[in-house]
């Protein structure tokens, strides 16, 4: 680097303003791309939710013709849920049979995160007939 009493020969660099300018525009377009990736996560989680149900009711489909009727619990049917984040585990939703009779049974997963900050938590709900409903949408 040469530096001259006549200051004539200066170095080429962008000026601070212009590099804020850059990191400005940068930082809008981030913020403009961000909500719109939010969704995409929703749905790419919801998908856990959705396996497992089926899984749930594919279980209880299995000690239906064994037995002549659903379980509410877990370990008659066969499931072992995956533990929650809330937990130690990497699942984002809480599987629950909350109801179960001779014809007829209901669960629920239920996330423990809120993806998108509004207060609401995601929750899906299958029965013995294996419609798969989203009840609150996140």
């Amino acid at each position: 680097m040469q530096v001259s009493n006549n200051n004539k020969n200066y170095l080429k660099a962008y000026t601070l303003q212009e590099i804020l300018v850059v990191l400005c525009i940068i930082g809008i377009i981030i913020y403009l791309a961000v909500p719109n990736q939010t969704s995409v996560v929703t749905s790419a989680k919801s998908i856990e939710a959705q396996n497992m149900l089926s899984m749930v009711h594919a279980l209880e489909k299995n000690h239906f013709y064994r037995y002549s009727k659903y379980s509410s619990s877990f370990d008659d049917i066969g499931f072992e849920p995956v533990l929650t984040i809330d937990k130690g585990g990497q699942a984002v939703y809480k599987i629950e049979i909350i109801e179960a009779s001779i014809n007829t049974f209901k669960a629920t997963a239920t996330a423990l995160q809120d993806f998108d900050s509004d207060g609401d938590y995601n929750t899906w709900h299958i029965d013995q007939n294996r419609k798969l409903t989203e009840i609150v949408k996140d």
